[in-house]
């Protein structure tokens, strides 16, 4: 593997090890931009930053790399929700409104970026 896709790798499951991490570091975040429709919301901040540790460290192996990919992609589409509703529900303490409308279309990025180590 080419040394810039080897650092991408490294980059993309530290990322994401990190931000699960800060799932319990920063939970109020979290709880605030869930939507009031997600139940047990507590429940799912803890599972969702124990699945993003978990995945960026499944894609840190070769053997367990396109697992990890796939998992990055399933969860990308699974938050997306509580993006648009971060976006929707924008508070004067949230970062500015249109980095949080950036972000939407920046998840199609992500997709495609854990896409090339399926």
């Amino acid at each position: 593997m080419p040394d810039t896709i080897v650092l991408s790798l490294y980059t993309m499951a530290v990322l994401y090890i990190i931000a699960g991490i800060l799932h319990f570091v920063l939970p109020k975040f979290y709880l605030r931009i869930m939507p009031p429709y997600i139940p047990y919301p507590k429940f799912v901040v803890w599972i969702s930053g124990l699945i993003e540790i978990g995945l960026g460290l499944l894609l840190l192996f070769p053997d367990t790399r396109s697992i990890g990919a796939w998992g990055v992609i399933l969860l990308l589409i699974a938050v997306f929700p509580a993006n648009l509703y971060h976006y929707q529900s924008r508070r004067k303490t949230d970062p500015p409104k249109w980095t949080l409308l950036l972000r939407l279309p920046l998840q199609l990025v992500l997709i495609y970026w854990a896409y090339t180590f399926v």
